[in-house]
């Protein structure tokens, strides 16, 4: 499946949780966080302005971002994992790795 954002929309493949607490304590699905990390997979055109132009959005396809805890609507893509259409809003930061 393929997903064009529109707009200042960003489609996100969302980090895996952890399986284990610091402690050693493995943890079933209920109880994992879901991660705020994860990968840019696409961006849309950009955020249309008042006087028709387009303002560009400053993130690109692989970078890894770090974003707001209810960011976005999750939806599941052919290949049985969850991504998250965004707006640029909800990114916090770009994370260099």
């Amino acid at each position: 499946m393929k997903v064009k954002p529109l707009g200042d929309r960003i489609v996100v493949r969302r980090q895996e949780a952890s399986d284990k607490t610091a402690g050693g304590i493995l943890l079933p699905d209920t109880a994992k966080d879901k991660p705020q990390k994860g990968k840019v997979l696409a961006v849309g055109a950009g955020r249309l302005l008042k006087d028709g132009k387009r303002k560009g959005v400053q993130v690109k396809v692989g970078d890894n971002i770090l974003f707001t805890a209810w960011a976005g609507d999750e939806y599941k893509d052919g290949q049985g994992g969850n991504i998250l259409i965004m707006r640029e809003e909800d990114i916090l930061a770009v994370v260099d790795e």
